[in-house]
């Protein structure tokens, strides 16, 4: 019997992926796919799987609160889950929990979409694709005859276009951005609006130091994301300033055509990313942006730290904070 030979790391982002010189890919912290629920024993959400896209394939989740009354009509939450734009999943156990909980406690129907990621498919085709999803959700705000015919009953017969959000974590809070600003420079199906949106501890970067005390920490986090995003988006325009990862950039568009009218941003005091999005909440309240926008920091925590302890004190503070942006947001 001939032998198998070994096969070694061809590239790699320590702590996330592995690639392997055989073609096969080692996702390290991808926690266990959960399958969607009639009704969710703690919240009675309802959550099922649909095929949005047949060429490509793309599947997305989507969660739907208790209902007052057969006929309701409730806001609509475009959620991008992170996961360093090459791991994760809205299948997998915490995603699936985090949109349980914010479409009960915020009264919203969730949509989160399954986007294409690195290395089998590099940037931007996952920021391409989570476009398309907005695209194909808005396609239902108009006549029956008219809607897709792959149309979803539940955004149908439930789903308020007026009250539109855009959410996500990490990664898929740097996703929020742009399109946000791709929503502002583009118009969407049948004269859909982004009323407000929602960056939980968004991943930006850029060549300029981000006013890190301590000179080793910068070091370090600057060579993982330069790292990440050539793993990701290899020969990326303007490389780390790709405005895709760096809002900031002098080749990004203007902040003030942000489309929607209603932010929020999240950061924890030990996340190394913390400067960035706090530059970031900045950069946005000092442009010509006409909309309002809010930041919140929890001392003392790490990235994303609420999505494994949604029942602690804090989780449980951060998920009531994102559900209070979207119940208050009201035209």
């Amino acid at each position: 019997m001939a032998s198998t030979p070994n096969k070694e790391i061809v590239s790699n982002v320590p702590d996330f992926i592995n690639v392997y010189s055989d073609g096969t890919i080692e996702r390290l912290n991808d926690m266990p796919i959960v399958s969607p629920s009639p009704q969710d024993p703690k919240t009675g959400v309802s959550s099922k799987d649909i095929l949005i896209s047949n060429d490509p394939s793309l599947y997305a989740r989507l969660f739907l609160p208790k209902l007052s009354h057969q006929n309701q009509k409730i806001p609509i939450l475009v959620y991008f889950h992170g996961g360093a734009f090459c791991c994760e999943s809205p299948f997998a156990s915490h995603h699936h929990n985090i949109c349980n909980l914010v479409a009960s406690q915020g009264n919203v129907l969730v949509f989160s979409i399954e986007y294409r990621k690195a290395p089998e498919h590099f940037l931007p085709m996952m920021f391409d694709d989570c476009w398309f999803g907005l695209n194909w959700v808005a396609s239902h705000n108009t006549s029956l005859e008219n809607v897709p015919t792959n149309s979803d009953p539940w955004i149908l017969n439930h789903g308020d276009f007026s009250k539109v959000f855009l959410g996500g974590d990490s990664a898929g809070a740097t996703v929020v951005h742009t399109m946000a600003i791709r929503a502002g420079a583009e118009k969407l199906p049948f004269g859909v609006k982004i009323f407000g949106a929602y960056m939980n501890h968004p991943f930006f970067w850029g060549s300029k130091s981000l006013g890190f005390e301590k000179v080793e920490q910068y070091e370090k986090v600057n060579e993982f994301a330069h790292l990440l995003w050539e793993f990701v988006y290899p020969n990326a325009p303007n490389g780390i300033d790709n405005p895709m990862l760096n809002p900031m950039s002098p080749y990004a568009p203007d902040l003030s055509t942000l489309g929607c009218s209603k932010m929020l941003i999240t950061v924890a005091g030990n996340d190394p990313y913390k400067d960035s999005a706090v530059m970031y909440y900045e950069a946005v309240k000092e442009s010509d942006w006409n909309g309002e926008v809010e930041l919140f920091e929890e001392e003392d925590e790490g990235h994303v730290y609420y999505i494994f302890s949604t029942e602690s004190e804090k989780g449980q503070k951060l998920i009531k904070l994102v559900a209070d942006f979207l119940l208050k947001c009201k035209n």
